[in-house]
């Protein structure tokens, strides 16, 4: 009896720490993003990061990511990161190994098995997936029934303002169960954009219940960063510099050979940012088509793009959503090339933009080094006749109180969605 009341004190002890432990539990906050291609799912969910760490519930915040490259980023205070073995997509949308020599089927059950047991020792309070509700090649699939029978998680999708063609995001959604997969397992949808620009749940045809879940955030602006600007990317006597920035640069070679190549006319000089995810071979030809230019120069990164922006003659850039965010908040005069292929969406978004005064597009195809240095040296436009809804960090926090209002009950698991991809 002695050590049966023994074993039982212990016991109550025991179960008395752990519940003292459980209320003293910071939030727990987990964003995952794929990373296939370019930098802007991981800079997103930096900005997110770093506002959502800064909340009142000061939560613990753990990146998954996609890309090895996020480690080149400043990490939040009360973050840190899991860079997931890299995926690459090519031109043609065909998802491969970006580095270890093993099969697409391999790598991407490594990668859902990582995810899973991240999540399953972290046990966030909020998980939020970045764009693509089952992530790529579906590898959230386990996770998601997972976080579901536990039912402690709540699961936020967050999307970007234009996701592509409407035509062409239905049947992709159908044919990837996405909308299955968000009516099953996310509580909140919040989009990362303006309503009036696009009107998510109309264009791209969400049922009701998912319709009913969608919070616009507005433009993620960048200026609510921690922290200063920072120093100018070039000197004040410089400041004649028109800049062009391809984000990652895995895809930017077109744009960066016209802008090698432009005639920019006294005392406008060329600054070319070309991402750290330019290929080498791709980096030869940009330096062969500025060979012998005095007034021309080509970095690979800059970790103050922001002082950059602010403090160039112009801007020209691709049209991707982080890029535009940046050129939102910044750039006092941009030029949108978007890319047109294989995807649409970062002519859609540039198109919407110009139409509203707030920056300038020009096709690829018509992006010769006479146009580009063409636009440089025109007379600046009128000021934007429109203007678009921004974010804030009080609105991203009443969007984070609102979605841990939710009680994501203890549910059975869900079955396995049966889908095939493309490879």
């Amino acid at each position: 009896m002695a050590s049966e009341l023994l074993l039982d004190s212990r016991w109550r002890h025991t179960s008395l720490s752990k519940m003292a432990a459980m209320t003293e539990r910071r939030i727990r906050i987990a964003l995952y993003s794929h990373d296939t291609m370019g930098l802007g799912h991981m800079s997103r969910n930096l900005l997110l990061a770093e506002e959502l760490a800064a909340s009142w519930h000061r939560p613990s915040v753990l990146l998954i990511s996609g890309s090895r490259e996020i480690g080149r980023f400043g990490i939040p205070r009360g973050t840190d990161v899991l860079s997931l073995p890299a995926l690459y997509k090519d031109a043609a949308s065909t998802y491969h190994a970006r580095s270890l020599d093993v099969p697409l089927s391999e790598l991407v059950a490594l990668r859902s098995a990582t995810i899973l047991g991240a999540l399953d020792a972290f046990a966030p309070d909020v998980f939020i997936v970045d764009n693509v509700p089952r992530g790529a090649q579906g590898e959230l699939d386990a996770a998601l029934r997972h976080l579901r029978a536990i039912g402690r998680t709540r699961c936020v999708l967050g999307l970007r303002d234009i996701l592509d063609d409407a035509a062409h995001v239905r049947s992709e959604w159908a044919r990837a169960a996405n909308f299955s997969a968000v009516q099953r397992y996310f509580d909140a949808v919040w989009v990362y954009g303006d309503q009036d620009v696009t009107d998510v749940a109309t264009e791209y045809g969400f049922p009701e219940n998912v319709r009913r879940r969608i919070r616009y955030t507005g433009y993620l602006d960048q200026r609510v960063r921690g922290g200063a600007i920072g120093r100018s990317a070039f000197p004040v006597s410089q400041r004649d510099t028109v800049l062009c920035l391809l984000g990652g640069g895995q895809d930017g070679i077109g744009l960066a050979e016209s802008f090698a190549k432009a005639p920019l006319p006294e005392p406008l000089r060329g600054l070319l940012v070309t991402g750290p995810m330019m290929s080498q071979s791709d980096r030869r030809r940009v330096e062969f088509a500025s060979a012998g230019r005095e007034r021309f120069q080509t970095v690979e990164f800059l970790d103050k793009p922001a002082a950059a922006m602010c403090d160039a003659h112009a801007v020209i850039t691709m049209g991707g959503y982080n890029t535009v965010c940046d050129v939102l908040s910044y750039a006092p005069r941009a030029l949108l090339v978007p890319r047109v292929r294989p995807r649409s969406e970062q002519l859609i978004r540039a198109t919407r933009l110009a139409a509203r005064g707030l920056l300038e597009v020009l096709h690829p195809d018509a992006a010769t080094p006479e146009a580009l240095a063409a636009w440089a040296s025109s007379p600046a436009p009128l000021p934007a006749t429109g203007a678009v809804r921004m974010h804030t960090t009080a609105g991203l926090h009443a969007l984070l109180d609102e979605v841990l209002t939710m009680s994501p009950a203890r549910r059975r698991p869900m079955p396995a969605l049966e889908v095939l991809y493309a490879s």
